[in-house]
């Protein structure tokens, strides 16, 4: 399980949806704890709705950290997120909470649990930012097809239309001179940057899932959602990575070309139930995720479950820990 001097977290992944925000911030009540987001575009100030950002009330007087810390008109980075995510959680490790991280974007947790290190920097910055207008100017198939030459296992397991992961190989291979394959195998061989114990939430019937994703979809037009992006697009000029959010993505196309917003629902809807697969074929790598399902469990027992998991690998620590000494 890896070097037991190292801080101990807990981590709630899964699919959208599912339930991870409530079990969370309980969570960090019974175990004196705090939240780390780990979600791409909940770090957005003002895009509240379409990320489904928890309230206040909905905190339960929490502490929630890496939410609400740049402006939608600025790009972000998986790098950035593990050298800010890192400090947090030093942070609340080094005041002897709990850190409960938390979220969908499976990237940006298994980094900042490797603890691991990206080509970063301005320079960096410069070179994504003139690969991505390669990429728009002369299409997804001529990137790819060059990708596929310089690295094609990278290629094999990316789509061409994939223009994050399209740009971001080109990326690696032009900013360290190795391609993205070799970079992740070297990441792999790294020693963990945190110890974590894993809770993941879902539903043994998909259609549940994908109803719990329509009635939040439905829910965030009721409540505003594209109110909120028209004033987003009124005061910013949206980064390529908020532009890209689900929810604001085809709002903003809707609103350019004049459809009526109903298609708009519809597309976002499909976008979500999408992703929601995306996630839970990027988490179900992970074998040491706990699974629990919410159409099977009650939130109170899953709640309890996780508590147990958590201080029962504590015990388990602290006694190979006395064996060992």
């Amino acid at each position: 399980m890896g070097d037991h001097s190292l801080g101990r977290v807990i981590c709630v992944a899964g699919p959208t949806a599912s339930g991870k925000t409530e079990l969370a911030i309980d969570l960090a009540l019974r175990l004196g704890g705090e939240v780390c987001s780990c979600d791409s575009m909940q770090i957005y100030r003002e895009m509240d709705i379409g990320t489904a950002k928890p309230d206040i009330e909905e905190r339960k007087g929490i502490s929630h950290h890496m939410i609400d810390i740049i402006n939608p008109d600025e790009d972000y980075s998986v790098a950035r997120y593990v050298e800010e995510a890192s400090a947090v959680v030093d942070d609340i490790l080094a005041r002897g909470r709990v850190p409960v991280i938390v979220g969908g974007t499976g990237l940006y947790m298994d980094a900042l649990i490797r603890g691991l290190h990206f080509s970063n920097g301005q320079n960096s910055d410069i070179l994504r930012g003139r690969i991505e207008k390669l990429y728009d100017r002369f299409g997804g198939e001529r990137l790819y097809s060059h990708l596929r030459s310089l690295d094609p296992a990278a290629a094999e397991k990316t789509h061409p239309n994939d223009r994050k992961r399209v740009c971001r190989a080109l990326e690696v291979y032009y900013g360290s001179k190795t391609t993205i394959s070799s970079h992740n195998e070297k990441t792999r061989e790294l020693p963990l940057r945190y110890n974590a114990v894993y809770v993941g939430l879902n539903y043994k019937n998909r259609q549940l899932l994908y109803d719990r994703i329509n009635e939040r979809v439905d829910k965030m037009f009721s409540s505003g959602l594209v109110e909120e992006v028209r004033g987003l697009i009124e005061k910013y000029e949206l980064s390529a990575t908020a532009a890209q959010a689900i929810g604001y993505k085809e709002i903003i196309n809707t609103i350019e070309k004049g459809l009526p917003l109903e298609t708009a629902a519809d597309e976002i809807k499909r976008a979500t139930r999408r992703y929601s697969k995306r996630q839970l074929t990027w988490f179900r790598r992970n074998k040491s995720i706990n699974w629990f399902y919410r159409d099977l469990q009650k939130h109170e027992d899953i709640l309890q479950a996780s508590t147990d998991y958590f201080l029962r690998d504590e015990y388990n620590r602290r006694e190979k820990d006395n064996i060992d000494n």
